[in-house]
């Protein structure tokens, strides 16, 4: 791979002439005000981040996040970009890529959630699991819906993917111009593609980190094409993905213990002995000088008689643990540039650098302090509801959509609150295609509806349609 394939600014539909005045943004700075003015966007300040409809202002929603890993994202597209200049020594690394890094990493930080549903991680997984339980017994002209659809068009629905769903709003859902999305470059289209393989190619055990997910639907199977072939990928990840995962790594594992810090999940006291218990076998030294970090910080804080001198010292080391965690990650692309640059590298940034073990442990202390206490199961199982009705409903309804088998009342109610631009995009793409892709593509109409909703609107339609005030 090479740095000016990669950095292709071309977008899918070739830019339109204009009579304005000449504009002076790169295409990456373009594709920055595109997003920023999107109503994808700005309905992350209304979705999950780890505590669902939390009422605090304080705690993280998608889009506090996302701005969180746009911003690492830049931070680290430059020290990477000065490093690859000065210590690697690329030649063929132009001292302009640097500020392009910067702008599409900045973009990637802030789309990486975009598709994500309602309600979190636990959103992807009641979509999957629903799925699983019930595409067997759905009829389409009197066939099980799950022998009509090819073996990918169900295996999308079976390992469905908010990362997925990213690449197919951006370039499709969200209607700008006309069918093809925000139409942002092929660059930054091929960031945020996180696993560059099909749902039937998902292999957990291969040992390399691109198989994990897929990274696309069949319905997107041409546009990537399209983006690999422009950015000479070839199936491997773009160099910058692995960047883009750092910041978001560094974003939500810091973010959920000082979140968890907030909401009384887990004390000072607590999180001092989970760290010093969880103390790794390797990079120990590294590992103590960072506890012993925050445990100056408390006393510090203690000494200047703060009200609360615990909470400034966690906020305050969770600043300074970024700070080591964007130097850790610079310097594992550093490290393995030339198998980044080949596409055989397997692993994260972090891997074999010492931060590896705190990235691992603070992760470990999220589970056991904030994901797995009775609030937010119980909130989960709650969210389960919501979606197990609402897909109940509308997924019987988009079956018939659009055909001659019948529908009643209800079915057609259903599918009129379904946003008109969700439906015009059906039709777009549905249009000369035969019944079994057009079936298919339904699926992702409710889906589509579903990934689009805010946590409240999700509840608010669930009681509404249960007539619960």
């Amino acid at each position: 791979m090479n740095w000016n394939e990669l950095l292709c600014s071309d977008r899918p539909r070739k830019a339109r002439t204009s009579a304005v005045s000449e504009d002076l943004r790169s295409e990456f700075e373009k594709d920055y005000h595109r997003i920023i003015g999107s109503a994808s966007f700005r309905r992350l300040q209304d979705k999950t981040q780890v505590f669902p409809l939390d009422k605090s202002d304080f705690i993280r929603t998608r889009l506090t996040h996302s701005l969180e890993v746009s911003s690492f994202g830049k931070s680290l597209g430059k020290n990477i970009s000065r490093e690859i200049q000065n210590t690697i020594g690329d030649a063929e690394f132009l001292p302009s890529y640097e500020a392009d890094i910067c702008d599409l990493l900045q973009c990637a930080g802030l789309l990486h959630d975009i598709g994500n549903p309602p309600f979190g991680h636990f959103g992807e997984e009641a979509i999957r699991i629903w799925f699983a339980e019930n595409l067997g017994r759905l009829e389409f002209q009197r066939q099980p819906v799950e022998q009509v659809l090819s073996e990918q068009m169900r295996a999308d629905f079976y390992h469905f993917e908010g990362n997925t769903q990213a690449l197919r709003l951006v370039t499709k859902l969200h209607f700008l111009v006309d069918e093809h999305g925000m139409n942002l470059t092929k660059a930054l289209l091929g960031t945020i593609i996180k696993y560059p393989v099909s749902s039937l190619q998902i292999d957990k055990k291969s040992g390399n980190i691109k198989d994990k997910k897929m990274g696309y639907y069949y319905a997107e199977r041409a546009i990537f094409e399209d983006i690999q072939e422009s950015l000479g990928t070839g199936g491997c990840r773009h160099p910058l993905t692995f960047v883009l995962e750092a910041a978001d790594d560094i974003a939500y594992r810091t973010a959920d213990i000082e979140d968890a810090f907030k909401k009384g999940c887990i004390t000072y006291q607590q999180l001092v002995k989970e760290l010093r218990d969880r103390r790794p076998r390797q990079f120990k030294k590294e590992y103590d000088e960072l506890v012993e970090n925050l445990e100056y910080r408390c006393k510090k804080a203690r000494e200047r008689k703060l009200s609360s001198p615990e909470l400034n010292a966690v906020q305050n080391w969770i600043i300074y643990l970024q700070g080591q965690l964007i130097s850790g990650a610079t310097a594992g692309f550093v490290k393995n540039y030339s198998s980044i640059m080949d596409g055989t590298y397997k692993t994260d940034l972090f891997d074999g650098t010492f931060c590896q073990p705190i990235i691992r442990v603070l992760g470990e202390i999220a589970f056991d302090y904030a994901f797995n206490t009775e609030p937010i199961l119980r909130l989960e199982l709650a969210a389960q509801t919501i979606f197990t009705f609402l897909l109940d409903r509308f997924v019987p309804a988009a079956i018939a959509y659009d055909t001659e088998q019948p529908s009643n009342m209800v079915q057609q109610k259903l599918m009129a609150l379904i946003s008109d631009n969700y439906k015009g995009i059906y039709h777009i793409y549905a249009r000369d295609k035969e019944p079994q892709e057009k079936l298919y593509l339904r699926l992702l109409l409710v889906t589509d509806f579903i990934c689009g909703m805010t946590d409240s609107y999700a509840k608010s339609l669930y009681q509404e349609l249960n007539g619960i005030s």
